[in-house]
């Protein structure tokens, strides 16, 4: 493949939207890695819930629509995981909390 045909092919790829709405998600498991060096009891049970649910089924929607939008899937899985772990952290202050009293 020619560099001109490659450099073509990004152009056009970089102009559409398979591109620049995972890029504009990517603010949300940014966000959530940042928030995991705070305290647990900032976090929200109810919307770390929430964006568990959403970043699963736009998970699969990435991967169902043709073509794949590899990007998107990538986005919503470290969300995903980042969720999880706020999660988990509010599990575990929870129950420190439950002991104390």
């Amino acid at each position: 493949m020619s560099q001109s045909k490659v450099h073509t092919t990004f152009c056009i790829y970089v102009c559409v939207q398979h591109f620049w709405g995972p890029v504009a998600n990517w603010g949300l498991p940014i966000a959530a890695i940042a928030d995991m060096k705070k305290s647990p009891e900032i976090i929200s049970g109810r919307m770390t819930f929430a964006l568990c649910c959403y970043s699963l089924l736009f998970m699969r929607f990435a991967y169902k629509v043709q073509p794949r939008n590899w990007l998107l899937f990538a986005c919503h899985l470290t969300n995903e995981s980042a969720q999880l772990v706020q999660a988990s952290r509010l599990i575990k202050f929870n129950m420190e909390q439950k002991t104390k009293s």
